[in-house]
């Protein structure tokens, strides 16, 4: 049996949707949800972890995200994204990624 080809969330029990209790974020084309550090998106009746595939730099960037910046803050492992534009931005070598 081969790997899965996107990062399943194993033994993930609990049902992410709206009202379930944890941060909804726009992401692309689905919805990611905070939870325990990192950000789920449902996938074929299961949880998958949603990470960057690649180091994605946002060109152009010039908005310098913070706590005060008015963007919603997501927790992400050991870094905060900012939700801007329909993505999240994270801090990376003095410039902005694309999560």
């Amino acid at each position: 049996m081969s790997a899965p080809a996107h990062p399943l969330h194993r033994d993930h029990t609990h049902e992410h949707g709206p009202g379930c209790g944890h941060v909804a974020v726009p992401h692309a084309d689905h919805v990611d949800y905070v939870h325990d550090g990192h950000l789920h998106r449902l996938h074929e009746g299961h949880a998958d972890e949603c990470e960057p595939a690649a180091h994605a730099v946002h060109e152009s960037h010039t908005h310098q995200h913070g706590p005060d910046c008015g963007h919603v803050a997501v927790p992400h492992g050991e870094h905060v994204d900012y939700v801007h534009d329909g993505h999240r931005h994270a801090q990376h070598d003095g410039h902005w990624d694309d999560h």
